[in-house]
């Protein structure tokens, strides 16, 4: 009789277990990054404007270095959090190390969830689910402005190369 329920109780404890590492893998670690520049392992990233000839030509671009063993892909996509209302900012994209995103500033009023999503690599590639998302809410007030594109590279590069530990992207 003891031995029964010593055997109900594993089955139940492993089947508890199997549910709950199942569904672990499908949800993706969320981390909120709040400064112009974020790090994590195998990602880091830089914020900067480029400001326009007016708001409307304002540009906010995000750089984001990524080390392809640990992540083969990336996304980033705004969202309004009360209507839930996406706008894909950059689709599902190999990551070859580095990408860009550029979006006007007037995005971020309509769209103030910014959420970029690191896929690892995956065989196949038919189960697309995010093993990392960063979210931002806006624009980080610490974001620099720029007037000049040299300059505003070469921040971005100068940023990422310090979160790095001195690399270069």
């Amino acid at each position: 009789m003891i031995i029964r329920g010593l055997r109900a109780g594993a089955a139940c404890a492993f089947a508890a277990l199997f549910v709950l590492t199942g569904h672990a893998a499908e949800v993706p670690r969320e981390m909120h990054g709040s400064a112009d520049a974020f790090a994590a392992a195998g990602i880091a990233l830089a914020w900067g404007v480029l400001r326009g000839a007016d708001e409307g030509a304002t540009k906010v671009v995000v750089r984001i270095v990524i080390d392809p063993a640990a992540f083969s892909d990336v996304s980033v996509t705004g969202s309004d959090p009360f209507t839930r209302h996406q706008q894909a900012m950059l689709p599902i994209t190999p990551s070859a190390g580095f990408v860009e995103v550029r979006m006007p500033r007037a995005h971020f009023a309509a769209f103030p969830r910014t959420e970029l999503r690191f896929y690892a690599p995956a065989f196949p590639l038919t189960s697309r689910t995010a093993s990392l998302l960063v979210f931002y809410l806006g624009v980080p007030d610490t974001t620099p402005e720029f007037v000049d594109e040299a300059k505003l590279d070469s921040y971005l590069r100068a940023r990422i190369a310090q979160l790095r530990g001195g690399k270069l992207p």
